[in-house]
């Protein structure tokens, strides 16, 4: 997890990502607003037993979404880490060696970099798991297309590292008229047993029973949400494990938006774990899965 030192709402991102509001603060407020949930944030996770490393970021980078790291990189059972190619342009430099290097020292093992950050030149895109969201297990990749998921990059991506990808397209409404989501993980959330889900932003029937088809044969039970849950970002959620369980980690918003029936089928396989993210979710447009860049690197 990165920590925010130029956290705002970033003008580059907004263009496509319907979900960034501003608010009447400088700055300088927001920022210290967001390291407050930031920090209590973490330290939510740690006191579960979630082993969470926090960089800080580097004040000389002007990167306001740094925040959000899932969307450079990704790390893979076998050592490998894959760098991607990113829509905004001041959302490039977050992508920072020393990064690495911290993780390095943490005693995780770096086999290979893999960069994918070229295919920017020709104004090419896939932002990490935020565009894919990955069964490791089951070895598919989901990705709604948009103009931050590239089509032909994502099959690139899979031959890469042996998954099968699942296409689809996702739409929200916004003025009226159905536009792209901006991101998978915003609208979908993948855990061991089961998978949260806004089936109604996948306008293509076909490509909707498509994605159902594939949850259900890898044995998925599947929690819809609705679209409005999803503006609270209910579909933002990574599971992860803390000492001695699962956990489903969630925004304070999310959470709220949750009926009882939905929260009743997550805790049927983990506890709820939630924050509060609103100064976050509301300048940024993503929540609690967007901060964490999950290490699934070996150790020495």
């Amino acid at each position: 997890m990165i920590r925010p030192v130029a956290f705002r709402m970033n003008e580059q991102t907004a263009v496509n990502n319907f979900f960034q509001e501003d608010i009447a603060l400088k700055n300088a407020e927001i920022n210290v607003k967001a390291q407050f949930e930031f920090d209590a944030f973490v330290e939510k996770l740690r006191a579960v037993g979630v082993n969470v490393i926090v960089e800080h970021d580097d004040l000389r980078m002007d990167t306001p979404d740094s925040i959000f790291p899932n969307n450079w990189i990704s790390f893979h059972e076998n050592g490998d880490i894959a760098l991607y190619p990113m829509f905004a342009e001041n959302r490039r430099r977050e992508r920072r060696e020393e990064v690495l290097i911290r993780l390095e020292k943490e005693g995780f093992l770096i086999n290979n970099v893999i960069d994918y950050t070229p295919a920017e030149d020709e104004g090419i895109f896939l932002e990490g798991t935020g565009s894919l969201l990955l069964d490791r297990v089951n070895r598919k990749a989901y990705c709604a297309l948009s103009p931050r998921a590239d089509e032909e990059l994502l099959i690139e991506f899979c031959e890469d590292f042996e998954y099968l990808p699942i296409i689809f397209t996702a739409n929200q409404t916004v003025d009226g008229k159905r536009m792209p989501i901006y991101h998978t993980n915003v609208m979908m959330c993948l855990a061991e047993d089961f998978c949260v889900i806004c089936l109604d932003t996948i306008d293509d029937s076909a490509e909707k029973k498509n994605v159902v088809q594939h949850l259900k044969k890898d044995g998925k039970e599947i929690i819809r949400i609705t679209e409005a849950q999803m503006h609270h970002f209910a579909g933002n959620m990574l599971q992860v494990q803390g000492m001695d369980k699962k956990y489903l980690v969630m925004s304070q918003a999310a959470h709220k938006s949750l009926n009882a029936e939905q929260v009743q089928a997550i805790e049927k396989y983990c506890e709820i774990l939630s924050s509060d993210l609103a100064t976050i979710e509301t300048c940024g447009g993503g929540s609690a899965r967007c901060m964490m860049a999950e290490v699934f690197l070996p150790k020495e």
